[in-house]
């Protein structure tokens, strides 16, 4: 029986995939900051939960040393993040430091943790969440365009020299999520001298057209069980839409069209 590590599973894509990997007979390790308040994953058979806030060093390295004593790990699914939103002038240093402690940090922090590991079994693959706002971006996102876009530049680079070990290293870049993304896994900074232009963009955007967390979740078993030798997988048709767009017309006129649409004139 294979095994995959999974970084915020409590709720979301970290869930489903849990399930997912649970239903196709995989040993799920789904961590959480609190597991003691989970009611579904506790109750399959083939998964177990432990604690883990990917902002705490000290506690990744306990919960990696526990998972890997547990047993054979055969895949890091690196999950946990959140989106930070909002202009940057009036952005606390507070969110700054939790969003790049969490969302990129975080995953450069666990993935050396299991390196060892994998190096020594010369097999092992990581799979992170990045996003297509890891590919493309959005007004008053900044900061969470910021560690996603370094986890799309960090991944790229890690696949040379994990290759050399005999370990493989892929991400998973999802459009919306219906996840309940905007109201529960956002944080949000506010200033009135910006007020009118996020308020255009919050207008044009709407969860009802997101791609259920069970669709995404698919891609990252497909990532995990395809063999291929593969970086890069855009999750959902909003995102391969917005993408393909990108890299046909280019960088500037994408940008220019993103402002029209978001923000208008």
């Amino acid at each position: 029986m294979k095994t995959i590590f999974i970084t915020g599973a409590s709720t979301g894509l970290g869930k489903a995939t849990a399930k997912l990997f649970a239903s196709n007979g995989w040993k799920v390790i789904a961590t959480m900051r609190k597991p003691e308040n989970e009611r579904e994953l506790n109750l399959i058979d083939n998964i177990s939960l432990l604690p883990l806030d990917v902002t705490n060093l000290a506690q990744i390295r306990e919960t990696t040393q526990k998972a890997i004593a547990s047993g054979n790990i055969d895949i890091v699914f690196n999950n946990a993040g959140y989106g930070l939103m909002g202009p940057l002038e009036s952005t606390t240093d507070e969110q700054l430091v939790r969003q790049l402690n969490t969302n990129i940090l975080g995953v450069i922090r666990v993935t050396q943790a299991f390196i060892p590991y994998f190096r020594e079994k010369q097999s092992g693959l990581f799979i992170s969440t990045t996003s297509i706002g890891g590919l493309i971006t959005f007004p008053f996102s900044s900061v969470y365009h910021a560690t996603k876009w370094a986890l799309e530049g960090w991944s790229e680079s890690m696949a040379f020299e994990l290759k050399k070990i005999g370990v493989n290293i892929k991400t998973v870049s999802p459009g919306g999520i219906k996840t309940d993304f905007l109201n529960r896994s956002a944080d949000m900074s506010s200033h009135p001298a910006y007020q009118m232009w996020v308020d255009k963009l919050f207008a044009g955007i709407s969860e009802d057209h997101f791609t259920p967390a069970e669709q995404i979740a698919a891609v990252v078993y497909e990532a995990a069980t395809d063999g291929k030798d593969k970086l890069r997988y855009v999750a959902g048709e909003d995102a391969k839409a917005l993408y393909a767009q990108r890299l046909q017309v280019g960088d500037e006129e994408f940008r220019k069209h993103m402002e029209q649409l978001f923000l208008g004139s």
